[in-house]
């Protein structure tokens, strides 16, 4: 046996020691943070969501790229809206406890398309849909795909528009078959520890990071190689669902509030949400100073008043029938 041969043997016995490592790493940071919701079953796919609080019409609240239910339990936004309302906050497919298959590509819209269906058997209908970051884009395609089931849509540090984005080639490479199976049994769980700390500063910049996130929020469970596989495949679907999407921002026909960050250090305010307000007429916009890309967390009690805000506006924009006269 040459040299050569020995060690690609030894090299291959020690990534699939690790890959079984990350593996069993992975089933231990399920076991450490029991689901806190629910499970539905969607076109045999298995969807995991929260639903609190009661009244209507409902909210829908749709996380980012990276997170999970917990994201919004941990901004206070489920107690606040749950007090009046009935809020359902999935963990959209791949993410958290929900199910993405490999087969397919799990765009926005084929997203919106399984939640719509979720929605529809959960009984939600004309709910406002509260969605963040990239959880704006699958939100839009629910609106364009399922008018009936959404009355308004709350969009908070979301992209609209296609721009050159180095995070695409950086963060794309866990999504190639084959490679980046590879990948994110090996090394992607470990440079993702290196580096989830410098991240979630830079999503809360230039706030500090709320020590109720950093208490709550399960970080381990976004080093799981399957959910390592939906962030990377959601950011190589982003640009090209932004061509898309924008395309037909005509043909909305739900009110829309639109929330940022002045300080957004991920995606540009005046790029994206500014320039979604200049383009849908009637909508309204709400930029919080000094607050950075998770705009939900710095200002939680504004995006509930959105909330309610829609709620009216749709109210008052609904058909109005005649009282039919005594014969």
């Amino acid at each position: 046996m040459t040299q050569g041969r020995t060690l690609a043997l030894a090299g291959a016995a020690a990534a699939a020691g690790l890959a079984l490592a990350t593996f069993q790493a992975a089933q231990a940071a399920e076991r450490a943070r029991p689901a806190p919701g629910r499970f539905i079953t969607v076109g045999g796919i298995r969807l995991h969501y929260l639903d609190r609080g009661a009244g209507g019409p409902p909210v829908v609240l749709l996380h980012g790229n990276g997170s999970m239910v917990e994201d919004w339990i941990s901004s206070g936004l489920v107690e606040r809206l749950s007090r009046s309302r009935r809020v359902v906050a999935f963990d959209r497919p791949g993410f958290g406890r929900s199910e993405r298959p490999r087969l397919g590509l799990w765009t926005p819209e084929a997203q919106a398309a399984l939640l719509a269906e979720a929605m529809a058997r959960l009984g939600l209908e004309r709910a406002t849909v509260v969605g963040h970051s990239f959880g704006t884009q699958v939100a839009l395609a629910l609106a364009l795909r399922a008018p009936r089931l959404v009355g308004g849509l709350v969009l908070a540090g979301g992209y609209y528009y296609p721009t050159a984005r180095l995070d695409v080639p950086i963060f794309s490479p866990p999504a190639i078959p084959v490679v980046g199976d590879a990948i994110r049994y090996t090394i992607a769980p470990f440079v993702g520890r290196l580096i989830a700390g410098p991240v979630i500063r830079r999503l809360f910049d230039p706030l500090p990071v709320p020590a109720r996130f950093a208490e709550e929020f399960p970080v381990p469970l976004t080093l799981r190689p399957w959910q390592i596989r939906a962030e990377a495949e959601d950011t190589a679907h982003m640009i090209p669902a932004a061509m898309r999407l924008s395309a037909r921002l005509g043909e909305l026909r739900v009110p829309v509030a639109v929330v940022a960050g002045e300080e957004d250090r991920i995606v540009t305010t005046a790029r994206q949400s500014a320039r979604l307000h200049r383009d849908l007429p009637g909508s309204r916009l709400r930029v919080v100073p000094g607050a950075g890309h998770m705009v939900h967390h710095a200002a939680p009690e504004l995006v509930a008043d959105e909330v309610e805000g829609l709620l009216h506006r749709a109210a008052e924009a609904a058909p109005r029938r005649e009282p039919v006269a005594a014969l």
